[in-house]
């Protein structure tokens, strides 16, 4: 039983490499995965106070993009939105729980022609509680900024990667 367990592992996996399938991170030097071409993409400075900033670090460390715009083939633009909503009331009339909102809109463009090869919305919702301490309600919403940041940084990196997977031209330019 064993040996037939093998067998069939064996074979599953010869018939995954003869399907074409190979990684999307891919970064040896034959192939053209999307990890190469992060290399060149430059991460904008984005407005919106702490949370412009901790997502753009996010990204960058996510994509390990260019340091330089003149380094880079491509700039990602990324603009954000973050809302705050009241969603549970105490008897008191005093807020309990809050949901907090991040809407990013990214573009990612060809440095050179500015072009605009592909664009989307990413968008993270998160609650936290009100608590009697008014510093550890703020510690909350931080986290939630924060968690946010890096979850949308991780979801435009994905839409990225499929884009770059779906166009190997661009990648074999690199």
């Amino acid at each position: 039983m064993r040996q037939f367990r093998q067998t069939i592992v064996f074979a599953l996996a010869a018939l995954c490499g003869a399907c074409g399938f190979h990684p999307l991170y891919g970064s040896g030097p034959t192939e053209r995965g999307a990890r190469n071409v992060f290399a060149s993409v430059y991460v904008d400075p984005i407005a919106g106070e702490r949370i412009g900033y901790d997502l753009r670090n996010s990204l960058i460390d996510d994509l390990e993009g260019a340091e330089k715009p003149a380094a880079a083939q491509y700039r990602l633009k990324v603009t954000v939105a973050q809302f705050l909503q009241a969603i549970a009331v105490a008897t008191n009339a005093a807020v309990t729980r809050y949901n907090y909102t991040l809407n990013a809109t990214y573009e990612l463009s060809d440095i050179h022609t500015n072009k605009v090869l592909r664009s989307g919305t990413e968008q993270f919702l998160s609650g936290f509680d009100v608590v009697s301490s008014p510093y550890a309600t703020l510690v909350a919403q931080q986290d939630a900024q924060r968690r946010g940041a890096q979850d949308v940084a991780d979801r435009i990196r994905i839409q990225l990667s499929a884009y770059f997977a779906k166009h190997p031209s661009l990648t074999a330019q690199q």
